[in-house]
């Protein structure tokens, strides 16, 4: 009987089989789903509640009341779409007592000693925050004429602009909240996709499945297939997430507001598919080492804690701690895209960092090959990483 002839590319038919049998897996399909219904939703929540206006109303008791109240609602004009409406009440008590039934919003009183703000449980920060402008230019304005002079005169020299070397605006909020979803991307995809490679390789295992596949197929290419069928998958979940956030951003109005964080994103791509294809081959290699899925759960906290400890030094770790953490391959995948949306980093150190994770990577291939050829087929018991080593093929 003549030899089978060999595969072409085997590498290339595992990852398709990966990609189809991950495709039709209704839980990756449903997570998947609702993920994206998560971005969608948060995207459109945000738009509707920062693009919502209020109007404001003010109950008042005294004529003075009148300038000061003009001046807050030009002051909500300019930071939004907000209104207010003055209630005019005929005494402090009627207007504390308007506030109280719900007719008004806010009370703002005349004393011996200021002005006082009323509110039921609360004021809204916005209308706070306006009134006490208010407040505070006009009676300035009142004390410079009493004085001889003007607001303007007595305020020189007092004001205090922001200047940024880049010439853009503060990213501070931005760059945490694209911080943390960056984190957030890799911890999940790692998470989810690399213990789904560990267990898909612990099935095979128990069910000698592997062991048909290694007739026809070369063990280290099982191996690879599975990396490159699990970076796919996680590249396209990835690819889909960013398509659904770039219509939402575009829709509600916001893309101008972050296109200062495309070239970090790209770069975020770039470290993404290094760090997740490193740990991607630790996490087929327990696959291959266990005998039972509790052994499986035993030995991922390791790479469990690398990853946690990726998402924690990448949110925050500042300074000196930042920087060295981004060229530490795995958790230079958060760390230097955080410290890219700052936008102050040298071309030539994300370069560095990349080429030190792919070094990384592919160290961690060679090793990680060696180990899988000698245990995946050695069924029945849990091995080490160094008693799988001495194994002979």
């Amino acid at each position: 009987m003549s030899p089978r002839p060999p595969v072409p590319r085997p590498w290339w038919v595992v990852a398709t089989r990966e990609l189809s049998v991950r495709l039709r897996d209704r839980s990756f399909l449903v997570s998947t789903a609702v993920t994206v219904l998560l971005v969608a939703g948060s995207i459109a929540a945000s738009a509707l509640l920062g693009g919502r206006a209020a109007d404001h109303v003010l109950a008042t008791a005294a004529p003075e009341a009148g300038p000061v109240a003009a001046r807050a609602a030009a002051v909500l004009a300019e930071e939004g779409e907000d209104t207010l409406t003055v209630h005019s009440a005929h005494s402090p008590d009627a207007a504390r007592a308007a506030v109280a039934g719900g007719t008004a919003d806010a009370a703002l009183l005349r004393g011996l000693d200021g002005w006082t703000v009323v509110g039921r449980d609360g004021v809204d920060p916005a209308l706070a925050r306006a009134l006490e402008e208010a407040v505070a230019e006009t009676v300035l304005a009142a004390n410079a004429r009493a004085a001889g002079t003007s607001a303007e005169e007595l305020t020189a020299g007092t004001g205090v602009r922001t200047e940024l070397l880049d010439g853009g605006q503060d990213r501070g909020p931005a760059r945490l909240v694209l911080g943390l979803v960056f984190a957030f991307l890799f911890y999940l995809a790692a998470v989810l996709f690399g213990t789904a490679i560990a267990n898909s390789v612990l099935e095979e295992k128990q069910n000698r499945v592997v062991e048909i596949l290694a007739t026809t197929v070369p063990v280290r290419h099982l191996l690879h297939g599975k990396v490159l069928g699990s970076c796919l998958l996680a590249l396209g979940q990835l690819g889909l997430y960013a398509a659904v956030g770039l219509v939402g951003v575009n829709a509600t109005g916001a893309a101008a507001n972050v296109g200062w964080a495309l070239a970090a994103s790209g770069w975020f791509v770039a470290f993404f598919v290094a760090g997740f294809a490193a740990q991607a081959c630790v996490w087929a290699v327990l696959g291959a080492l266990a005998a039972r899925p509790e052994d499986l759960q035993s030995s991922s906290g390791p790479v469990l804690t690398v990853l946690v400890g990726a998402l924690v030094l990448g949110l925050y770790a500042e300074g000196p701690w930042l920087t060295a953490a981004s060229f530490v391959p795995v958790v230079s995948s958060v760390a230097m895209p955080v410290r890219l949306l700052a936008g102050d980093v040298p071309w030539w150190q994300p370069a560095l960092a990349l080429a030190l994770a792919l070094a990384a990577a592919r160290a961690l291939l060679l090793l990680g090959e060696r180990i899988y050829r000698r245990a995946v087929l050695q069924g029945g018991r849990a091995l080490g990483w160094r008693e799988a080593a001495r194994l002979e093929q």
